[in-house]
């Protein structure tokens, strides 16, 4: 399994450039993302409240958002030259549990 915060010593610095109109559309999709994203956990809060269980489906969207979230977070921190997908890809995103 690849892991998605590592530490890379080599940087591009034309990557750095590429990098910043790059974020800047990442940044307007994960805002129109995030924005719906919003709209479903709210939806969500109404759901649980009224009926007492979630949505599965407003769940994946939700979990999707995070997902998409933090597939880009890795590129728009500096942490590597590895440009993620525009579009989002499912994410493995996992705590390790005590044993």
């Amino acid at each position: 399994m690849k892991q998605l915060f590592a530490y890379e010593e080599e940087a591009s610095r034309i990557e750095l450039f590429i990098r910043i109109i790059y974020s800047f559309i990442l940044g307007i999709i994960l805002a129109v993302y995030g924005f719906i994203a919003g709209i479903c956990m709210l939806i969500q809060f109404v759901v649980v409240l009224i009926l007492g269980r979630r949505s599965q489906g407003l769940s994946d969207f939700i979990q999707g958002y995070l997902e998409y979230y933090v597939h880009i977070l890795a590129y728009t921190s500096f942490m590597t030259d590895e440009r993620p997908g525009i579009l989002p890809v499912a994410v493995n995103i996992y705590e390790e549990g005590k044993d």
